[in-house]
């Protein structure tokens, strides 16, 4: 069962970085990452994503509270914002994110594009899969 648990979640690394990938095509000017290393810093950008997503996010998103509930909601692809800018920082040259206004397009693309994998291709992975 371990196994299972393990595989469920590389496969959904996987599939974030891909995102992650596809993005960085996209948005030339705004997201970089380093392509040496066959694509490793994708992955390893996305592991970091995924780190500071489950540890300081839900942080942010308690202490922003009721500055997201005043702007309506619009104050929470912020936080997106600043993850993305941790991982940048983290990262150094491997994975940069620059300018402002299209950080903040690009964190709201993410979490669509990661929203569609999630539930058009990895859980049908992982259901077939399983059954």
């Amino acid at each position: 069962m371990k196994i299972n648990k393990y595989l469920d979640w590389f496969i959904h690394m996987l599939g974030y970085a891909f995102v992650l990938i596809i993005v960085s095509l996209i948005f030339k000017k705004t997201v970089y990452i380093d392509n040496s290393f066959f694509c490793v810093w994708g992955l390893i950008a996305v592991i970091i994503i995924f780190v500071l997503n489950r540890t300081i996010k839900p942080l942010l998103v308690w202490m922003t509270l009721p500055l997201t509930a005043l702007t309506l909601g619009l104050f929470y692809p912020l936080i997106n914002v600043l993850i993305l800018k941790l991982t940048d920082f983290i990262l150094l040259g491997h994975f940069n994110i620059k300018g402002t206004l299209f950080v903040f397009i690009v964190s709201i693309v993410i979490s669509i594009m990661n929203a569609i994998m999630d539930n058009l291709i990895i859980d049908k992975i992982i259901k077939g899969r399983l059954k």
